[in-house]
């Protein structure tokens, strides 16, 4: 085999490794419920929040009275632990960037709120697996 071949192949395969992997982690949590609640940071209490992942997309239920839906997930499996993000969007309410984790039956995480004339404001997410 020529060096050139070689090459070709090695690329070829490498290509082909990160495709499979970024499938993987698009939709590594779907058909996960987690029933939990969201509040703001500070605040040891917050209110009730269904978070959804299915179909490679992230879904906090109860902000769509706002305005926010559903959008897509990225996800990262390190040992027992699945890092994610998501950037959800509402004309009126402006962008909430989530990052959290998911841990056994658990989710946990941070969220950042902007919204075009106020400052940013951040919060917490935690829930549990749903049954």
């Amino acid at each position: 085999m020529t060096r050139r071949a070689l090459w070709v192949t090695l690329v070829g395969v490498l290509a082909l490794c990160a495709l499979a992997g970024g499938l993987q982690a698009a939709g590594l949590l779907d058909g996960k419920t987690f029933a939990g609640e969201t509040g703001e940071k500070g605040k040891t209490s917050g209110d009730k929040e269904t978070f959804v992942f299915q179909d490679g997309r992230f879904d906090p239920l109860a902000c769509h009275k706002y305005g926010f839906s559903g959008a897509p997930y990225t996800a990262k499996a390190e040992g027992d632990t699945v890092h994610f993000q998501s950037e959800t969007h509402s004309e009126k309410e402006g962008t909430m960037r989530w990052k959290g984790t998911v841990r056994g039956n658990g989710i946990a995480g941070t969220v950042g709120w902007t919204k075009a004339g106020q400052a940013p404001i951040e919060y917490w997410f935690r829930g549990e697996l749903g049954k």
